[in-house]
């Protein structure tokens, strides 16, 4: 696991950028933290990262955004108004799986709320510090990331 500490909303969203540049396509992100902990700036950056033009917003309500003109494509799902049965009926594993989508990036809100998990992600937890601040908890799971993040 590394830590990192965010100064502030920026920090958050050259994080984002970072991963966007450099992750490859089937990479997936399980994003955790309350409401306001930095998950949908997270993404925005890596938008950004991915050379994406089209504003990224929360799928809260719509649960899936394809943004596709980038790098790569970047599937940005939202979890939050689901129970674990309903992400079931979802089949999510076909994003990062690429079956009838092109292989992209998976980031997904409120992950904690899947009943399953990709053989392979990164899992970031994102908490409040003082003051705006903010501390992503980054662990890769059966993938590597943290030369990555040391070397940035």
């Amino acid at each position: 696991m590394t830590k990192i500490f965010l100064a502030d909303k920026e920090s958050t969203l050259n994080l984002g950028i970072l991963l966007g540049e450099t992750l490859t396509a089937g990479s997936v992100i399980l994003l955790e933290g309350d409401l306001g902990a930095g998950k949908t700036t997270l993404v925005q950056g890596l938008g950004q990262g991915l050379s994406i033009t089209e504003p990224i917003v929360s799928p809260t309500f719509t649960l899936i955004n394809e943004y596709t003109e980038g790098r790569i494509p970047l599937y940005h799902l939202d979890l939050y108004r689901l129970e674990p049965q309903e992400v079931l009926n979802l089949n999510l594993e076909i994003y990062w799986e690429g079956i009838e989508v092109i292989p992209g990036i998976v980031a997904i809100e409120w992950s904690e709320r899947m009943p399953y998990k990709p053989s392979t992600y990164i899992n970031v937890l994102l908490t409040y510090g003082d003051e705006g601040s903010r501390q992503a908890e980054i662990t890769p799971f059966n993938c590597i990331i943290s030369d990555l993040i040391a070397t940035k």
